[in-house]
């Protein structure tokens, strides 16, 4: 019996990911906020929900939210971009809520 070559950790690696990837929107989106959005923005604002292709977003300080509501529509093409969707059916930041404390 022959012994196989072996193969690139790589491709291991990518086929496990592959099988383990999140299956829901705000799982995907949640996995590359901070890649699409930037540090500086996930630093201060999470996504905490989905509804229907609508993301429910919280920020640490009112100006944060009052910030993605003025990018909402740059923010949604990048997320869009980053998870591969067409461009026809994108998610949007329907609001961004204060969660400092009162």
């Amino acid at each position: 019996m022959r012994r196989r070559a072996p193969r690139p950790i790589a491709t291991a690696l990518e086929t496990f990911t592959a099988s383990i990837a999140p299956a829901t929107v705000l799982a995907q989106v949640q996995g590359i906020w901070g890649a699409a959005v930037g540090d500086t923005i996930a630093a201060h604002a999470t996504v905490v929900a989905e509804h229907d292709g609508v993301l429910e977003i919280v920020c640490d300080e009112s100006v944060w939210a009052a910030e993605l509501e003025l990018l909402g529509p740059d923010l949604v093409a990048r997320l869009t971009a980053s998870l591969g969707r067409r461009r026809s059916s994108p998610c949007a930041v329907e609001r961004a809520l204060d969660n400092a404390p009162i």
